[in-house]
């Protein structure tokens, strides 16, 4: 007959020996499976989808980034970056596409703050693109929920063919042309909406002779 302290030991090695077996199953060879499946099948979304021009990495096609033009004094925190015309523009960002900042500006669509912004940005995105301010989509005065997405409308990218065309000395028709080889469908047909990664399109638009 077994005392008991020698069945409580036996217990407490046998719950070890769980232990180590589900530490090296569930922590070790199932994430080591996986990283290589994922590694093998999808090594560009498993290393952060990113995207590069003349074999060096400038951004990924997952996250958003501002096209500027440089600022007249880099050390000026307080001098606001000005859209470069001679790039199509993403959709504003709360974060300004900060990866460390992703998030909304949680106010709500009465808010007079928000409306108040929407008006300015509307006018400015008129002025900028030279359209009507009717003719401005929502998408290009209103951020994502993350302020991270890289995506525009179709119509936000086709918006900003004439401006872009014009900077860069490029026929109008080429420039269309370009961004309608750049639009994606909805995902299985019926999921979202059509869209255009802009990250995508400009490092087409780059390539463009």
């Amino acid at each position: 007959m077994s005392s008991p302290l020698s069945s409580v030991l036996r217990n407490h090695l046998a719950a070890l020996r769980m232990l180590l077996v589900f530490t090296v199953l569930t922590g070790i060879a199932y994430p080591l499976l996986i990283t290589g499946v994922a590694q093998a099948a999808f090594t560009g979304q498993a290393n952060g989808s990113l995207v590069k021009q003349s074999g060096k990495t400038v951004g990924s096609s997952l996250i958003g980034q501002n096209f500027n033009l440089p600022k007249k004094n880099p050390n000026n925190a307080n001098e606001v970056a000005k859209p470069d015309p001679k790039w199509f523009q993403p959709r504003p960002s709360a974060g300004n596409y900060d990866p460390l900042l992703s998030g909304a500006s949680n106010l709500g669509p009465n808010n007079p703050v928000l409306i108040k912004a929407i008006k300015e940005r509307k006018a400015a995105v008129a002025a900028f693109d030279g359209v009507p301010a009717s003719k401005v989509p929502a998408d290009a005065v209103t951020a994502s929920g993350s302020g991270l997405d890289p995506d525009i409308s179709p119509a936000y990218a086709y918006e900003q063919v004439n401006r872009v065309a014009k900077a860069r000395g490029l026929s109008a028709t080429a420039v269309h042309k370009l961004v309608a080889d750049q639009v994606h469908s909805r995902v299985l047909g019926f999921l979202g909406q059509d869209y255009v990664n802009v990250v995508k399109l400009n490092l087409a638009l780059a390539d463009l002779k």
